[in-house]
């Protein structure tokens, strides 16, 4: 099977599912292995990317006739993890509802302010409902955009809490808000700017 074009908004777990893979096997090809020293991440790809998906190979199996004969497909689930922070300090064991795609999983923040559960590999979109409903955040799971670019930077900061206002690509003045925000907690240097040390940080943070 030839290489393909990454789609918007997709990963190399939604493909591995969509495919019918482990997402190890895609991700840990040979042929793909240009493409993870230039993204280092699995869900941090770009639309366009070319990406190498192997044929499928069969398996066969012994089984008795005339009987019924359970198989189970074993998976790897992506993991989602949220760290919630209130002024720099984590917001821990606090009650909330996760919800994706229309599964509500019930939860308390530990004491670092963290949430992490096993979602499905190709899950796209979710909400984080906090305080009985006043607070509600909405998730967009699986793909991250490259940190060497604008929209990979205002995923990230909105990811921990920094809002930057609708902005998509652009650095415009709510993401330097936020950029400037997120650099006096993490005392960096206040640029408003998305320097190698603010990116580093981003990185460390969001995985």
């Amino acid at each position: 099977m030839p290489k393909q074009k990454v789609g918007a908004g997709e990963t190399t777990m939604s493909l591995a599912r969509k495919k019918g893979f482990f997402w190890r096997t895609i991700w840990d090809h040979a042929e793909n292995a240009a493409l993870k020293a230039k993204r280092k991440d699995p869900n941090v790809l770009f639309e366009d990317d070319d990406i190498f998906i192997p044929e499928k190979r069969k398996k066969e199996v012994s089984k008795g006739t005339e009987q019924e004969h359970v198989f189970k497909l074993k998976g790897e689930p992506a993991k989602l993890k949220i760290q919630l922070l209130k002024l720099g300090k984590p917001r821990a064991n606090e009650d909330y509802i996760l919800d994706v795609e229309g599964k509500l999983i019930e939860g308390k923040t530990d004491g670092d302010g963290r949430v992490e559960h096993f979602i499905p590999g190709d899950a796209s979109s979710g909400k984080l409902i906090m305080k009985n409903g006043k607070e509600i955040y909405p998730l967009r799971l699986g793909r991250l955009d490259p940190l060497d670019l604008i929209s990979g930077v205002q995923q990230r900061l909105n990811n921990l809490g920094y809002n930057c206002g609708g902005e998509k690509g652009e650095l415009g003045e709510k993401t330097k808000e936020a950029l400037k925000k997120f650099q006096a907690e993490q005392k960096l240097n206040e640029t408003g700017e998305a320097d190698a040390a603010t990116k580093a940080k981003l990185k460390e943070l969001s995985k």
